[in-house]
């Protein structure tokens, strides 16, 4: 970088000199020093993803003015496939060597988590109409963390383009003189990914952490012409971007003395980087990579990002394989094992008998561990499976079920129960009893009325239909059905006297959704939603009467009470049915009215 200034007639050129690991051209596609996407990802992204199959952290963050190209070396575009940055592509990587581990017998668990820091305020960019700030904590052992924050897991490189489509759109982007779609804040994609396997009879377990950082470019208010919330945004961003330099300085400062006084590092200074804390000078293996503009008016922009990187690269973090520590003690064990054999070969003089006692234990002890862990792994990857066809995710403290396949979910009030059931519906015929023929049919009821072979719902091209037996007792939104009954989305059905369920079909729930503001959806399902609600709040009484011997008298009462609001439901009905035609004859009339005569034409073209 060379600086010029006149000294009287004299000119004067200083220059400053910066090293670093890498340096790319980006901006003219046919300049031969043209650096492409692909080009990055092989010097850095490679080394990301090499890092994580080792069992390290790791963390890669871009920094620069805005409209440098921060957003576009870190997310790129989805389209063409060339334009695409580092976080896609490496998530893309991760899942073509976990796909060739598999083949080897290898099992892997992967979460993602999507957040943004804008404010000072933390959003997980996962969640709809979130409307409050997440909190930082900070856990003893495993250090920063968000609480409530999503996280999903994925199974391929398809659930993540969707997870990072999802998250981009609710990201907060605006327009300034600078960039029209500046990022107004800081993102972090992270990953945490577990992996398992044996090794010869050895097993092996680490978990890495990768954190890809998209920050908010530093800002200067005369160059991006912000005013108002643009200025309030920039000056929040530059609190950040402030801290981090702070924190970069400290770190380096600690680096490179050797004095045993222990230098402050700000970390909670900000919200990036007390979330950051591991990446910058702890456990982790980090790249910083930094974006320029060409442009000379860019001048002081550019030498102030020069010196942060600068900085940044005398700090040194303390990178450690995440090893399960179960797996660690089983090596330890099979040392000393191997140790105590040799001992027992080697030397006569020492008491066998001691050694030989010894070694039965530490024998027993890492059987009983290994054992351990591989029930433990087979478990997991046994809900592993389970989460992936039920389509379970995290959502903060709660699990989340998103379920493709039409199903019952039981509405139970029995307060003794902590359970949640939920039966998927087969294409065809799903046959319903009691216990007495259990093996004749697919779900097995208990309580009262439930008869041996009570009803079957058969699913045909996505139509469910609920077939109930001779005698047996089917209620379907309040009403005994004695004959086959179709049943749609939000459908309470009751089986026996204390047996309710829901039924959800996905399919025309979705259908449901794209339609929900259309009169037609409203006046035709409008009946037997609100009996579904009006079932669901019957269920109470009618289970505990089942208990005490009135649900005779509570039924004829809840019977009255429905007749009464389906009578009344119809009567809105037909009056908004009625008003519909009268407005369409309205319409007819006064087209008519207006609609010019032969004769009116031809007065009119004589006039």
């Amino acid at each position: 970088v060379a600086t010029s200034k006149m000294d009287g007639e004299a000119m004067r050129e200083k220059y400053k000199d910066f090293t670093f690991d890498f340096s790319y051209w980006s901006y003219d596609e046919s300049d031969e020093h043209f650096a492409s996407q692909e080009q990055v990802f092989t010097d850095l992204g490679m080394d990301v993803v090499g890092n994580a199959f080792e069992g390290y952290n790791a963390c890669v963050f871009a920094y620069g003015q805005t409209g440098s190209g921060k957003t576009h070396t870190m997310m790129g575009s989805p389209t063409p496939a060339e334009a695409q940055g580092l976080i896609p592509r490496i998530c893309q990587d991760m899942f073509n060597r976990m796909n060739e581990g598999k083949e080897k017998g290898t099992t892997y668990r992967t979460e993602v988590s999507y957040l943004e820091i804008y404010n000072e305020r933390v959003k997980d960019l996962l969640k709809r109409n979130q409307t409050h700030s997440l909190k930082v904590r900070e856990h003893p052992k495993q250090g920063p963390y968000v609480e409530g924050l999503s996280k999903h897991l994925v199974m391929d490189y398809a659930d993540i383009q969707g997870i990072m489509n999802r998250g981009n759109s609710n990201r907060t982007t605006a327009s300034t003189n600078m960039n029209d779609v500046s990022s107004r804040s800081h993102a972090i994609f992270t990953m945490t990914f577990v992996q398992a396997s044996f090794v010869g009879d050895m097993p092996s377990e680490t978990v890495s952490k990768i954190h890809l950082v998209d920050l908010a470019g530093s800002e200067r208010a005369d160059a991006t012409g912000a005013t108002g919330q643009r200025l309030k945004e920039g000056a929040h961003i530059n609190k950040s971007l402030v801290t981090l330099g702070s924190v970069i300085s400290a770190l380096a400062e600690a680096s490179q003395t050797q004095s045993q006084k222990k230098v402050f590092v700000p970390y909670r200074d900000s919200v990036l980087t007390w979330l950051l804390k591991d990446s910058l000078g702890g456990n982790a293996k980090t790249i910083m990579i930094a974006t320029l503009s060409p442009a000379d008016c860019n001048f002081g922009e550019t030498l102030s990002t020069l010196r942060y990187a600068n900085r940044a690269k005398n700090i040194v973090n303390k990178p450690t394989i995440n090893e399960d520590p179960n797996v660690k003690l089983i090596r330890d064990l099979r040392a000393e094992i191997n140790k105590l054999k040799s001992l027992l070969k080697s030397d006569e003089d020492l008491p066998s008998s001691d050694v030989l006692e010894e070694l039965h234990k530490k024998e027993a002890k890492e059987k009983s561990l290994t054992e351990e862990w591989t029930e433990k792994w087979k478990e997991t990857q046994k809900i592993l499976m389970e989460q992936k066809d039920l389509a379970l995710r995290k959502a903060g403290p709660g699990v989340v079920l998103d379920s493709l396949m039409p199903h019952l979910i039981g509405i139970d009030d029995d307060l003794l129960s902590t359970g949640i059931t939920l039966y998927h519906l087969k294409e065809g015929e799903t046959k319903i009893g009691s216990e007495e023929a259990a093996d004749q049919h697919d779900i097995t009821l208990k309580g009262q009325g439930v008869e041996a072979q009570h009803c079957s719902i058969m699913l045909e091209g996505g139509v469910a239909t609920l077939v109930p037996n001779n005698g047996s007792v089917c209620w379907v939104n309040g009403q005994q059905i004695d004959k086959p009954t179709r049943l749609f989305q939000g459908c309470v059905i009751l089986m026996g006297r204390t047996n309710m369920f829901r039924y959800n079909d996905p399919a025309e729930a979705e259908k449901l959704r794209r339609e929900g503001s259309h009169s037609h959806m409203n006046l035709s399902r409008l009946s037997f939603l609100s009996r579904s609600a009006s079932d669901l709040a019957w269920s109470d009484n009618t289970l505990n009467a089942s208990a005490t011997g009135e649900e005779g008298t509570i039924l004829e009462e809840k019977r009255k009470q429905l007749e009464a609001e389906e009578a009344r439901l119809q009567k809105e009905s037909e009056e908004l049915m009625s008003q519909k035609k009268e407005l369409e004859k309205q319409k007819t009339v006064y087209e008519v009215m207006c609609k010019p005569t032969p004769s009116r034409e031809r007065g009119s073209m004589e006039s």
